[in-house]
């Protein structure tokens, strides 16, 4: 199905008159003042003035997260299994949604079906939030009269997938964080404490050991230019994520390279054939033919060497060839993921041995993190206490001199 453009929408302040006369006022979400009125008027109410709010002082909206969307398809999968209609089921979970953003691009979702549009060209709408899974999965739904299933199918594979994502970040945020955190105490160190040691120092009259006088002459340095190293230190973060966004081969090497790091490269390989499985087991389990799956499970695999040799495989299967096959010309799958992919193709069960194989490799991340975990923290304390016990050495070596030589 053909993805539509975003539409922006606003926040708009109306007044105006209900059947029987009444004034009465409130807040709507849409692209413009024109689809409110329209929107009103569907709703029996005679618009008399509708104004865009103005967000420059207006309170601080929260981001819309892959969790928010998760929880959302969830409710919704629940409350329609539930036999509550479409509309009335947006109504209520966006009402009721703790997070405002998220609420209003539901409201705003709602407005689009009551205008005419299908759930899935609603959802269309909002391409940052919705991706070709799901909208695919849920215009299969509508059209086949199993929205319901399809959307319990698509919730259970959000979760699944965000429940791996938080894996993946927290082997990858508590190293960061601890180094950045090093850092920054060893700077404060160098800035505020050392040149105190120096005043000491330069009253003994005596040549200070070499490891004392490079602390110092780093200290010196920090004091000098610090502004340097904060430029520097922004300027790389700042290149490194526009390189990232603009630069299809720093993509592919930084991947490539994040494959290749001990036990994380590891975590990351694992995390992408489970992503790659859960994808292409929830996709062909509502009916996708697979040459059509394969475009969606290649963005999900959330890796550019993963996404492209997924793409390679994709038009070796429209020539008919057998996927498990086109899996091993890639040398990039386990051989435990394609023979369990050879038995789903030869039983006639793939999404089945898909989600065996996606559950397998969920497990082996999850034990990966925690192992990972147990490693750092020993290490950690090791860069720490080098780090910070180096430098209080260094200033404590002229006064053992010193008193070695009373």
């Amino acid at each position: 199905m053909a993805q539509a453009a975003a539409v922006k929408e606003f926040t708009f302040k109306w007044e105006g008159t209900d059947r029987k006369g009444n004034r009465i006022k409130g807040e709507t979400q849409g692209p413009s003042d024109t689809f409110v009125k329209l929107q009103l008027r569907k709703q029996g109410i005679n618009p008399i003035a509708v104004r865009k709010q103005s967000s420059l002082f207006g309170p601080r909206k929260r981001k819309i997260t892959s969790g928010d969307v998760a929880i959302f398809l969830r409710q919704m999968s629940t409350m329609m299994s539930a036999g509550v209609p479409l509309v009335q089921s947006l109504e209520i979970v966006g009402r009721g949604h703790e997070n405002p953003s998220m609420g209003e691009m539901i409201m705003a979702v709602k407005s689009h079906i009551e205008g005419g549009s299908s759930f899935a060209e609603s959802l269309a709408k909002f391409p940052l939030h919705f991706d070709d899974l799901v909208i695919n999965l849920v215009d299969a739904g509508e059209k086949s009269g199993t929205l319901e299933t399809l959307l319990d199918k698509v919730a259970t594979y959000k979760e699944k997938t965000e429940a791996i994502k938080k894996k993946v970040k927290k082997a990858l945020t508590y190293p960061t964080a601890v180094i950045v955190v090093a850092f920054i105490v060893t700077g404060i160190l160098l800035y505020f404490v050392v040149p105190q040691f120096q005043d000491l120092f330069q009253g003994f009259g005596a040549d200070l050991p070499a490891f004392t006088q490079m602390v110092i002459n780093l200290s010196q340095f920090v004091q000098d230019k610090w502004w340097l190293i904060l430029l520097i230190i922004g300027g790389s973060a700042f290149a490194f994520i526009e390189a990232k966004k603009r630069s299809a081969a720093f993509r592919r090497m930084l991947d490539r390279v994040m494959l290749k790091i001990p036990v994380v490269g590891d975590i990351l390989y694992k995390s992408a054939v489970a992503r790659y499985a859960r994808t292409l087991s929830t996709m062909f389990a509502a009916g996708v033919p697979l040459v059509e799956a394969m475009g969606p499970v290649a963005k999900a695999a959330g890796n550019v060497i993963f996404e492209e040799a997924i793409l390679i495989m994709r038009d070796q299967v429209s020539t008919g060839q057998q996927l498990q096959l086109s899996m091993q010309l890639t040398n990039l799958f386990p051989n435990m993921a394609t023979q369990m992919v050879a038995i789903g193709e030869e039983s006639g069960s793939l999404d089945a041995m898909c989600a065996k194989v996606a559950d397998f490799y969920e497990a082996e991340v999850d034990n990966l993190v925690d192992a990972l975990s147990s490693l750092l923290e020993p290490l950690i304390m090791v860069v720490l206490g080098t780090l910070v016990g180096g430098l209080v050495v260094a200033m404590y070596l002229p006064i053992f001199k010193l008193g070695t030589a009373i």
